[in-house]
């Protein structure tokens, strides 16, 4: 079976991350919820946003690496929106990575906000919304189908649900979708098993 680190996105790690980490747990599969808000829970997407700016990228960045350092080589990194980025950059940067798991957000893998090449041999699957106004509106999607043509789709895979919610895989929150988040859990534990 895999083992993940899955990453929360800014209203930080909520019952609906820990839910839908449970989710994968009952596939079998080793799962790891850094948080790293140290138990701070936004109210809002503005808030968290604001959170994350009080706290700093360097900071953040800082408590990731801290998260998986004494993991072994071998992960699937997951995360979702913000979460997602973290997630995408360990894939991209950590030795060994063996998949992503990409939900509602992914980063351009060419320019200048790329993290730099996708390594050879790692798989990645990526989960957003048609009119999502971040993942759609604003280019995660292109990125998304960029990411997936240089991968090949032997090893990427990008899947695309109808609605305008953001973080609809969090039960937790309004903006949850109950039916698309449970083909997001079986398309990612589909995932998690071909690569266990």
């Amino acid at each position: 079976m895999a083992e993940v680190v899955l990453f929360h996105h800014v209203q930080g790690l909520t019952d609906g991350m820990l839910a839908f980490a449970e989710d994968l747990r009952a596939g079998g599969h080793t799962v790891h919820t850094p948080d790293l808000f140290d138990g701070e829970r936004p109210a809002t997407v503005e808030d968290g946003l604001a959170l994350t700016r009080r706290i700093g990228d360097e900071v953040l960045t800082g408590r990731a690496d801290r998260a998986v350092a004494d993991l072994p080589e071998g992960l699937v990194y997951g995360g979702f929106s913000s979460g997602a980025a973290t997630a995408q950059r360990l894939a991209q940067t950590r030795p060994g990575a063996r998949g992503a798991l990409l939900y509602q957000a992914c980063i351009p893998v060419t320019g200048e906000w790329a993290f730099g090449p996708w390594p050879d041999g790692v798989a990645v699957q990526i989960h957003g919304m048609d009119k999502d106004p971040f993942f759609a509106l604003e280019g995660d999607i292109d990125a998304a189908r960029e990411l997936v043509e240089i991968v090949g789709p032997e090893r990427a895979e990008l899947y695309v649900y109808p609605g305008e919610q953001h973080l609809f895989t969090d039960s937790s929150l309004p903006s949850y979708d109950a039916d698309a988040t449970a083909l997001v859990v079986r398309r990612s534990r589909d995932f998690l098993d071909r690569l266990g």
